[in-house]
C-alpha cells in the first residue's frame, strides 16, 4: 500500500504512522518527571503530544483519539484537573482511560494519541 509515511523507525514499533491525513502516535510516557507525581507526568507527556503535533503541522485541537492508561485509577481526578486545562474547549478528541500495569514501574501514566495532520 503506498502513502504511508514512518516516522522514527525502531525494530519493533513507528514513533509515528501517517496515512493520509491521519496521524496514529506510539505511546508516550514521562521523560522529565519520572520521580514527580501523576500531574507532572501529565504535563511532561501533554508538553511532548504538543511538540510532536507542531512537528506534523498539527495542534491539539486537530486530536481524534485518545487512549490513556494510568497505573492506578486513584489518580484519575489527578490526571482529569492537568488534561481538562490542556484540551481545547469544545475539541475534546473521543478519549478511553484504563487502569494498566506499565512497563516501567516509575511510569504513573501513558498516553497514545491519533490526530488529522
Amino acid at each position: 500500500m503506498t502513502g504511508i509515511n514512518r516516522i522514527g523507525i525502531a525494530a519493533r514499533y513507528s514513533d509515528l504512522v501517517i496515512l493520509g491525513e491521519t496521524a496514529y502516535f506510539s505511546g508516550y510516557v514521562p521523560e522529565t518527571s519520572l520521580d514527580l507525581g501523576v500531574s507532572e507526568q501529565t504535563r511532561d507527556i501533554l508538553d511532548q503530544i504538543d511538540q510532536s503535533l507542531r512537528e506534523i503541522g498539527s495542534d491539539r485541537s486537530r486530536l481524534l483519539h485518545a487512549t490513556i492508561w494510568l497505573a492506578d485509577m486513584a489518580a484519575y481526578g489527578e490526571m482529569n484537573a492537568v488534561w481538562d486545562a490542556w484540551v481545547v474547549p469544545g475539541q475534546a478528541p473521543a478519549r478511553v482511560c484504563v487502569e494498566a500495569k506499565l512497563a516501567d514501574p516509575k511510569y504513573r501514566l501513558e498516553i497514545q494519541v491519533i490526530a488529522a495532520c
